[in-house]
């Protein structure tokens, strides 16, 4: 233990554990939007949170490539199927970096390294007899590249449940996966570990699909001219794109330097692709004999202004929108109403303008923003800028710290379930009761009086301690506004060993009392100004 910078800090002196959190990765047929954005800084918040926990962290993101509509997009535009995947990956990869996401890799499914992990694997399924060729006829849905059972075909009346576009009938000699085969394990699996699938109503959906029974899956196609991963020893047929892509979670990391991290603890992925990531990649990953994930984890949908978005309406959430609010509000701003009011559960969200100011005003401005500055500034103004002594008991003392308390174990365990929500209005919690002792104890009519000052000064501890612990919870949701706040208090090594050692100690950084006497204090511009419109 020692001192730094006036208040205590301890030296991490266990071994971390690992942390490995994936996103879908997006295909490269169109530019990012708020769907894009919403799941993969969903990834980075609960990264940051275990990074400042002491974990060791792994967190991937990346691009989806070897799709047929993409090698269609790009004839229509002149280009080479490589050209317009560099093109719009590399929007994703700029639009990450603009948004400080935190990635640890960014993987494209055309790279080398991971093609050829990928046909090693399906030359395993080959040997082992898990992969066979046959002859398939099926209901096609061409927008999601993907077949249709026929009892869904007949459920969805032949269209698209995506699109609303009409299903192909088609008939193929393909290689097929023995999902089958798998069945059993697989229910087994998900009755056993009910935190696999989440949240409850997509595990609901997913165990009452695989009790219809699971048919074999086609796992490659023929006409791709070239675009897409051979089949082993058969240059006629290319690797299913969705087969291609679910291998990327493992292909990243199955090297000597980061086998480590396998198995993922949380692959991330909206509702629309669940079926690939809880049946499929499961089953493939039970026939190559390696471990399963942690949790698949599907979140819901983005509507707008009460509406499906759509560009044709003007509610779609496209880049310039997104850049437009970040531009107004700040970046932190925008992470916060993604986290806070975002699909995370099994219903839909709306993005709703009106709604985003409510919020920001409300618990950015006027809760955090305020409080954070009515503690500086009653610190400077009475204390000359010095953290005061802790003085003589106030009412309500006691109870603060236990609400502090509280609130850490509270979001520990919030960020173990993915309930970022809770996690969040967890540490909101800390500044709102801030603000009712603040209230009760009025520490600007007391400091009135000089023979007062002591009590005043246990209350502004208090108040700047548990300000402390809250900036430490909120930071991996509002990493910038927080280290800005940390520089006010005297903390700016939190900062120093995050970007030195890119972890932290959370649970022994939140101990409460930490904090020094006489540690410079300093106040600042508002953190989150109140916004007007007009």
């Amino acid at each position: 233990m020692g001192t730094k910078s006036g208040y205590t800090y301890w030296i991490m002196d266990k071994e971390p554990r690992k942390f490995y959190v994936t996103t879908p990765i997006y295909y490269v047929n169109d530019r990012p939007h708020i769907g894009h954005v919403y799941t993969t800084t969903l990834a980075d918040v609960l990264a940051r949170y275990h990074r400042l926990r002491g974990d060791d962290v792994f967190f991937l993101t990346g691009t989806d490539e070897h799709a047929a509509k993409v090698a269609d997009a790009a004839a229509e535009r002149g280009l080479t199927a490589l050209q317009w995947a560099d093109q719009n990956a590399g929007e994703f990869q700029q639009t990450f970096t603009r948004l400080q996401l935190s990635h640890d890799d960014f993987i494209r499914t055309s790279e080398d390294r991971h093609k050829q992990r990928v046909v090693a694997y399906i030359q395993q399924l080959l040997d082992s007899g898990d992969v066979y060729q046959g002859e398939y006829e099926g209901w096609y849905d061409a927008g999601q590249e993907e077949y249709v059972p026929e009892n869904k075909a007949q459920e969805y009346e032949f269209k698209s449940p995506v699109n609303g576009k009409a299903l192909v009938r088609r008939a193929e000699n393909n290689y097929f996966f023995r999902l089958s085969k798998y069945q059993d394990a697989l229910q087994q699996h998900i009755e056993a570990n009910p935190n696999f699938v989440e949240p409850d109503a997509r595990r609901n959906e997913v165990l009452g699909r695989i009790r219809e029974g699971l048919a074999d899956v086609p796992i490659s196609r023929t006409g791709a001219e070239g675009w897409g991963i051979a089949m082993p020893n058969d240059p006629d047929h290319t690797i299913y794109v969705w087969i291609d892509a679910l291998f990327n979670y493992l292909t990243t990391v199955d090297t000597d330097e980061r086998i480590q991290y396998w198995p993922a603890d949380v692959q991330l992925v909206a509702k629309d692709i669940l079926w690939f990531h809880a049946v499929i990649w499961p089953c493939m990953l039970m026939a190559l004999g390696r471990p399963l994930p942690g949790r698949v984890y599907a979140h819901s949908y983005w509507i707008s202004e009460g509406q499906k978005m759509s560009k044709s309406l003007g509610n779609f959430i496209d880049l310039e929108r997104i850049d437009q609010y970040v531009s107004d509000f700040g970046l932190d701003a925008l992470r916060y109403f993604l986290i806070t009011q975002g699909p995370l559960g099994s219903t839909d969200s709306d993005f709703a303008h009106a709604k985003y100011i409510d919020v920001y005003n409300a618990d950015l401005a006027n809760t955090l923003g305020n409080c954070a500055a009515r503690g500086t500034n009653m610190i400077v103004r009475y204390f000359d800028g010095k953290l005061p002594e802790r003085g003589p008991s106030v009412p309500a003392s006691r109870s603060h710290a236990s609400t502090a308390d509280e609130a850490v174990a509270t979001v520990l365990g919030a960020i173990d379930r993915v309930n970022l929500t809770q996690a969040v209005d967890a540490a909101l919690g800390i500044v709102r009761s801030i603000d009712l002792y603040i209230e009760q104890t009025q520490p600007f009519r007391l400091a009135k009086d000089p023979e007062q000052l002591p009590q005043v000064g246990t209350i502004l501890y208090n108040c700047a301690e548990a300000l402390r612990i809250a900036s430490l919870l909120l930071w991996p949701v509002l990493p910038d506004r927080m280290q800005q706040l940390w520089d006010r208090l005297g903390c700016t090594s939190y900062t120093q060993a995050l970007e030195n050692a890119g972890r932290g100690d959370l649970t022994r950084w939140a101990t409460w009392g930490q904090l020094q006497p006489g540690t410079p204090v300093s106040k600042g511009d508002p953190l989150f100004p109140r916004y007007d419109e007009s």
